[in-house]
């Protein structure tokens, strides 16, 4: 029986573990603790080795790039990157002029949390990540700062010998098979995930939240189901909901139990391989994206505080609501690189309208309420977009 487990698809497995972890979480919800164990041994173990997968690919990649190689590539997928995070932030505006929101701003402000005082702020963060000590850099996950000295690395080995440079392509195909060796693990990790979100996510504290959540999630999935397909076919000239829907399914149902673009980098870099994407194109955006290709975010950022400016009854028009999106876009951008992502952004874009901090960090403060879902859904879509953008630019320019 287990051998004929194994031999099922990736996917066609994790789905089985998804049932069964909410068959556990229904069913026997004392003994969800215990099984934690499993998603946090999974998660940690792809926390732990996608900083070293992304220096040791990048770095191997840029050391062996060739002129009129596929990293010409890199430009347009960071240019649809910032196209489908302003699409992204636009659709929540939208979304929430048609169907408003609004909170019970009596929530106590958690004090422990410490955002961003400004936009300028956050591009101070994000400009010093670049600067960072490389050891600290992959110790703390900071991927910023990972490209930065991968790409510096990779652009003096391009000068080394031969060998030196066999020797890092030997070095990244090592690291490529410890990573499909944890991929392995992801039903069991995504079991255990499962049936403690089920049994401890509270959904009756969600219900209060419920127009909220819905306005949330609806927004992220037409972004993925509508405004990312019109964008691929646009690249394409294809139909591009076969793409699409092979993303969502084998990148965006792990992320959404991981909960971390960083942690669901190796699963990308696995599924770019599949579908064709050259290992030196991949082996860039798909790190890049997974730090500031952030869609979800910045429809997160747009959503609460659009519903914060609605439970205070400030008017806003149309030209404001279009400088939020501006405004939520580039700050998604630093999401990654701000402990709390994109709920510590909230009091930025909230400053645009004059909403004090104390009430903007009340706005935070219900975002954590709903993040079970709402994380969730956001790190589905950041993640999957990363995938979904680098293979429709390959194939578009093809």
């Amino acid at each position: 029986m287990f051998t004929a487990f194994t031999r099922l698809s990736l996917v066609t497995r994790i789905i089985i573990a998804i049932i069964l972890g909410v068959l556990v979480a229904v069913f026997f919800p004392n003994a969800a603790p215990y099984l934690s164990m499993l998603g946090d041994l999974f998660i940690k173990a792809l926390k732990s080795v996608a900083p070293v997968l992304v220096f040791v690919l990048v770095l191997a990649s840029i050391a062996n790039f060739k002129v009129g190689s596929s990293n010409a590539y890199i430009k347009p997928i960071m240019l649809m990157y910032a196209i489908g995070m302003f699409l992204a932030a636009l659709s929540a505006v939208i979304v929430s002029i048609f169907s408003p929101s609004t909170l019970f701003l009596n929530v106590p402000a958690q004090a422990d949390l410490t955002p961003p005082g400004s936009l300028a702020e956050i591009m101070k963060n994000l400009l010093l990540s670049f600067v960072a000590n490389p050891v600290t850099a992959i110790s703390d996950a900071n991927f910023i700062g990972i490209l930065a000295w991968a790409v510096a690395l990779g652009i003096a080995f391009r000068h080394a010998a031969d060998t030196t440079k066999t020797f890092l392509t030997d070095m990244a195909n090592a690291v490529n098979s410890v990573i499909r060796i944890v991929i392995n693990f992801a039903p069991l990790g995504i079991f255990g995930l499962v049936a403690v979100t089920f049994a401890d996510a509270g959904l009756s504290t969600l219900a209060s939240y419920a127009h909220l959540l819905a306005v949330l999630i609806g927004t992220m999935f037409f972004v993925a189901l509508v405004i990312n397909p019109i964008m691929v076919a646009f690249v394409t000239r294809s139909n591009p909901y076969p793409l699409v829907f092979q993303c969502l399914r084998e990148s965006g149902i792990t992320a959404f139990f991981t909960r971390s673009s960083a942690a669901n980098i190796p699963v990308n870099l696995d599924l770019a391989k599949r579908l064709g994407v050259p290992e030196s194109t991949a082996s860039v955006a798909i790190p890049l994206g997974a730090t500031i290709n952030m869609a979800g975010a910045s429809v997160t950022i747009t959503v609460l505080t659009l519903a914060a400016v609605n439970t205070l009854g400030i008017s806003v028009d149309f030209t404001t609501m279009l400088i939020l999106s501006v405004l939520a876009t580039i700050s998604a951008c630093g999401a990654s690189g701000v402990a709390g992502g994109s709920l510590l952004l909230i009091p930025v874009a909230c400053g645009l309208f004059g909403i004090s901090s104390d009430v903007a960090m009340q706005v935070v403060a219900i975002g954590m309420v709903i993040s079970v879902l709402q994380d969730s859904t956001e790190t589905a879509l950041n993640s999957s977009t990363d995938v979904l953008f680098t293979a429709a630019v390959d194939r578009g320019l093809k």
